[in-house]
């Protein structure tokens, strides 16, 4: 519909309108499309539309009185919207992306209608949102330097991803991109993912040690790794499936009725457990990065709701099928730590619960990181934090003494703020126990079941003192006499309270100090056990794919590559097989000629044609490009001499088919050659050519580009060619007093010249005029000889 206003004020009343209505529309949210419309996620594009003209006409606000029926209309218009469009739907069914939680695919009204108005005010805010797709003002607002890429990005992407994109300003496929670039921005910023841009010009050096050979450049950084995105900008869901393939595999484990007893239980890896609920088969990119963000203390893990198999799952913890759910467990495996359940759990929610369940009730010490977060470091006496610490064997000994265990969790649970409670492995950490040990004079033999107090004033030095009773254990229990098991926990309880409230006093000393090391990583795997997990990483990985819809164009691909291959390796053998048959034969008639060659065998030879005029343009105008022909200028004197001397330089190169290789007679020809070095000049006096002198020159002919290169015994290339080439240039001019005796191969010199740059040619004898011309030729192939270029080549008569 087309509105139309008689009067400017009504125009402008207009715009007034739209500026408030439009954000309330596009503010809306869109539920599940498919419950929407009632059908199911397989259903075809008929039956979409027929489900939607069932809904739209009995919903329209014209025929139904419901006064939310304007509502309901609305949301059915966008369900179906959504759901017809085969790339929104993708997104929506891989990443739940919609347009309440992605702004990728929020339109915008189109105002060209109005822009035939010359005073129309709807012709402003047409050009302003064109120019918006437009605008790469956000490449310059988000671009960052080497120094902040290499310091804050390639080290945050251990926890944060990024999406780095390379780009210049004088680009047009970097402002066709930046409508989408700014989509991007608006969809994965608010996800935890950081999202910059990089000018290529400026920071060529980075550009091109990561390996950017065009622009724009998608990256992402990921674990201190980047990866290269290769295709366009445009498809969002490429994009996140770009992401999500590359996101350490399995960091979401797939959770149903069968496995989630084991998973909920099973804290040997001293991280509390993260359980997502939602009515999907994949979980969503937004709770992917922050599994990735807190990787190394909790162990997340996806429950698919629409699932058969999770029923019980589902059940036991409570959780609404139409909301998505994150279920936050420590040692009790039944009573959640934590639970949040909404339409769509907020980036900056999830965190803040995360953050403050973050640790176990009783963790271990198994990183420096966790040694950190549980006794941090406080140099102030009357604010020290205290840790017991309860030194144990193994984790074997943790599970037959379970009991003794829950006690000294139950302790953690109602601790005030400055005291913590913690334990240690003695295999694990060694060096962190023998520390103590020694600092204190005890025997390592009796520190199983010990706890130890500790004060941490410095990152590595700490004061502390030991508990004179030993943590009680069911199996040493058994052994004494007249004491109950529960006797000897409350005394130990007792003693460990009066000691907790007497080292708490500002001004007690605590016992013993000690230096320690930084704690070992117990869940980072060796060298063996790392690449087997990336061996079957890879393999799962391979046969995952392989079950996809891309399994087919995948293999087809991989047939292909080995139909090739095996076709080339079958030509090659035949080759092969053959070229041994034929030099059997060879050798069979050389042993039948008594090792003698055959005459008749063809023999490997290399022509030298003469260039007169009849092979002219076969030798020179026509060649094809690529192609050069090397010419020797010779005599009747010199002929034979030169040519075999010259036929044995060059023998070398018979196999390049690039390279023709002729002879010149000056007597016959020397006006061509003069014609050709006067071309090369550009125009100048008359240039007097000593034929004798000429005896011995090779010209290196490139027809196609029109151009040669010159060799002579004594040319000036050959002795200091910086200085002297200019020289030869000026004598070739014509500012020479007398060009002839050989000027125009530099055989003298600039009267102007110092001292230092002048020298008397030593004389050269004939059969000295090709000792040069290996160099020469070496330094030609390598383009570094110097070029004289012509406009044509000059006719050749015949005389």
């Amino acid at each position: 519909m087309r509105w139309k206003c008689k009067s400017s004020k009504g125009r402008w009343l207009y715009v007034l309108l739209m500026l408030i209505v439009l954000p309330v529309v596009v503010a809306q949210k869109i539920g599940d499309p498919y419950k929407i419309l009632g059908i199911n996620q397989r259903a075809t594009l008929p039956e979409i539309r027929k489900a939607y003209r069932q809904l739209a006409k009995e919903w329209h606000p014209d025929k139904n009185e419901n006064p939310n029926a304007e509502a309901r209309f609305v949301e059915i218009k966008q369900a179906y919207e959504l759901l017809s469009d085969t790339e929104r739907r993708q997104a929506y069914d891989l990443y739940g992306i919609t347009n309440e939680d992605d702004h990728m695919y929020k339109q915008r009204h189109d105002y060209s209608q109005y822009a035939r108005f010359s005073n129309d005010p709807f012709e402003f805010f047409s050009t302003h949102f064109r120019a918006q797709d437009q605008d790469i003002t956000l490449f310059h607002k988000l671009s960052v330097t080497t120094r902040h890429f290499e310091n804050n990005i390639l080290e945050k992407s251990v926890h944060t991803p990024a999406l780095v994109l390379f780009y210049t300003d004088w680009c047009f496929d970097c402002v066709r991109s930046a409508a989408s670039w700014r989509k991007l921005v608006d969809s994965l910023q608010p996800l935890g993912v950081t999202l910059a841009t990089i000018h290529a010009g400026h920071e060529a050096s980075l550009a091109r040690r990561i390996g950017v050979h065009s622009v724009p450049c998608l990256t992402l950084i990921l674990d201190k790794q980047i990866y290269i995105y290769k295709d366009g900008l445009n498809s969002l869901p490429k994009i996140l499936e770009f992401m999500r393939w590359k996101f350490p595999y399995k960091l979401v484990r797939g959770i149903n009725d069968g496995n989630v007893d084991s998973f909920v239980t099973d804290f040997e890896d001293n991280k509390v457990k993260a359980l997502i609920f939602e009515e999907r088969q994949t979980i969503r990119l937004r709770y992917l990065i922050t599994a990735f963000h807190y990787r190394d203390r909790l162990s997340f893990a996806f429950v698919d709701i629409s699932a058969r198999d999770t029923a019980n799952v589902t059940s036991r913890y409570k959780v609404q099928r139409s909301m998505d759910t994150m279920v936050l467990l420590k040692e009790d495996s039944i009573e959640p730590a934590a639970t949040v359940s909404t339409t769509e759990i907020q980036t900056q929610t999830m965190r803040q619960l995360i953050e403050a369940n973050q640790m176990l009730t009783l963790p271990r010490l198994s990183s420096q990181n966790i040694l950190d977060t549980v006794c941090p470091v406080e140099w102030r006496a009357a604010r020290r934090v205290l840790c017991c610490v309860l030194v144990v064997r193994d984790e074997r000994d943790v599970r037959s003494n379970a009991h003794s265990i829950q006690q000294l969790r139950d302790l953690a649970r109602r601790a005030p703020d400055r005291i913590r409670y913690t334990y240690v492995y003695e295999h694990a950490q060694p060096d962190f126990v023998n520390a103590l040990a020694n600092g204190s004079g005890i025997d390592l033999s009796s520190l199983d079941h010990r706890i130890v107090v500790i004060w941490r004033r410095e990152s590595t030095r700490i004061q502390y003192e030991w508990l004179k009773e030993s943590w009680p254990s069911c199996g040493r229990c058994q052994g004494e006499e007249g004491v109950s098991y529960q006797d000897k926990m409350n005394r130990t309880q007792r003693a460990l309270d009066e000691m907790l409230k007497r080292l708490l006093r500002p001004s007690e000393v605590v016992a013993y100090e000690a230096r320690i090391q930084e704690l070992v990583d117990e869940s980072s795997p060796c060298g063996a056990r790392l690449v087997m997990a990336r061996v079957s990483e890879w393999i799962e990985r391979a046969m995952s794919a392989l079950r996809s819809h891309h399994a087919l164009s995948a293999l087809s691909i991989l047939a292909t590559v080995a139909l090739v291959l095996a076709a080339g390796y079958f030509m090659a053998y035949l080759i092969r097989v053959e070229e041994e048959s034929v030099q059997r034969e060879k050798e069979e008639r050389r042993r039948q000629n008594g090792g003698k060659r055959n005459n008749n065998e063809a023999q490997p030879e290399m022509r030298l044609h003469e260039l007169r005029a009849e092979k002219y343009n076969g030798l020179v105008r026509l060649q094809k490009p690529g192609c050069r022909t090397i010419v020797l200028l010779v005599d009747s004197q010199s002929r034979v001499q030169l040519l075999s001397k010259f036929h044995r330089i060059v023998w070398p190169y018979r196999k390049n088919k690039t390279l023709v290789f002729a002879y010149l007679c000056v007597e016959r020809n020397v006006e061509w050659f003069r014609r050709v070095l006067q071309l090369s000049l550009g125009g100048g006096g008359e240039l007097r050519v000593n034929r004798r002198n000429c005896v011995g020159t090779v010209l290196a002919l490139n027809p196609h580009r029109k151009y040669f290169c010159i060799y002579h015994a004594k040319h000036p290339e050959c002795v200091k060619p910086h200085k002297r080439m200019s020289r030869m240039a000026a004598s070739l001019g014509g500012r020479a007093p007398d060009p002839e005796a050989g000027a125009f191969i530099g055989f003298t010199t600039d009267p102007d010249s110092s001292d230092d740059d002048c020298y008397d040619p030593p004389l050269l004898l004939q059969e000295n005029l090709l000792d040069g011309l290996e160099n020469w030729l070496d330094r030609l192939f390598e383009g570094s000889t110097h070029r004289y270029y012509v406009n044509y080549w000059p006719d050749m008569t015949t005389k």
